[in-house]
């Protein structure tokens, strides 16, 4: 019976039971589902990292190449984060050229490394002018369920902090730069962004860490994201009914408390890989 009212009235469905304050899958309308991080696991990048957010699984992978700095940023290294949805993580997406939401996703992820300071591009270059170093990130979902962005951020900070690039030399006499790929240093992190994701239903129901099922069903959703300093770096909301002060000042504080956790979950899983070693 509730299977087929679930399949006939989906959104009554869910109003049946966020009237009681819970979700269809047991959590508390302020819950998140468990987030489990893996680093490391991407043995042919320079750094990565594995996600999982419930059933959401995203995998980042960070490829440094030598490159010229531009001409309008001569001490300037640069980041190129690229987030792909493909077929095989959900049958929402189609083969082909990127989609409408792998190119937002792409885009935000983007602003925010920019907005939050998480790596000073002036870090990425060796020699003013002639050389610095580009991160690649490639960001691919294997498995689509919902809060997308909130596991990119998660993925990418974790991979960056994974990352080790090989030491640089440039001897006047020689015009090409030595690589030393024995001795490698990990990236200066500077900021630790976390995302947060709400869904609003009924223009006034929030819920956090909404799964593809509530973001389909609900009149808007939004992720706020917010560093280990408490200061907002971003707020990412694509249209949908408008929000008052007073429920964003609520979702910036529950952000930086969720800002928290996934910090300590990072430091945990890299202190064990370091111990492991």
């Amino acid at each position: 019976m509730a299977a087929g009212f679930k399949t006939a009235e989906p959104l009554e469905y869910h109003r049946s039971f966020l009237k009681e304050n819970c979700r269809p899958d047991g959590r508390e309308l302020a819950e998140f589902r468990t987030t489990t991080l893996n680093i490391g696991s991407i043995s042919t990048a320079d750094g990565s990292a594995l996600v999982k957010v419930g059933n959401t699984t995203v995998i980042c992978g960070i490829k440094a190449e030598l490159t010229n700095p531009t001409v309008e940023a001569p001490s300037k290294g640069y980041i190129v984060p690229n987030v792909d949805l493909p077929p095989l993580c959900s049958s929402r997406f189609r083969p082909g050229p990127p989609g409408e939401q792998a190119q937002a996703a792409s885009q935000f992820i983007a602003d925010v490394i920019e907005s939050s300071d998480v790596i000073q591009t002036e870090d990425l270059c060796i020699e003013r002018g002639k050389l610095c170093w580009v991160l690649y990130c490639d960001i691919m979902c294997l498995d689509y369920d919902g809060n997308l962005l909130d596991a990119c951020i998660i993925a990418l900070l974790a991979a960056l902090k994974n990352t080790q690039l090989p030491e640089v030399t440039i001897k006047p006499e020689a015009c090409t730069p030595e690589v030393n790929l024995e001795k490698r240093n990990g990236l200066l992190i500077h900021k630790h962004p976390v995302g947060t994701s709400f869904c609003v239903f009924d223009n006034s129901i929030l819920i956090v860490d909404p799964t593809a099922e509530e973001e389909g069903l609900s009149s808007a959703h939004f992720t706020v994201v917010t560093d280990e300093g408490d200061r907002l770096c971003s707020v990412h909301k694509p249209g949908g009914t408008a929000l008052s002060g007073e429920k964003l000042q609520e979702c910036i504080s529950r952000a930086t408390a969720r800002q928290r956790e996934i910090q300590k979950l990072i430091d945990k899983v890299i202190q064990s890989v370091k111990a492991a070693e």
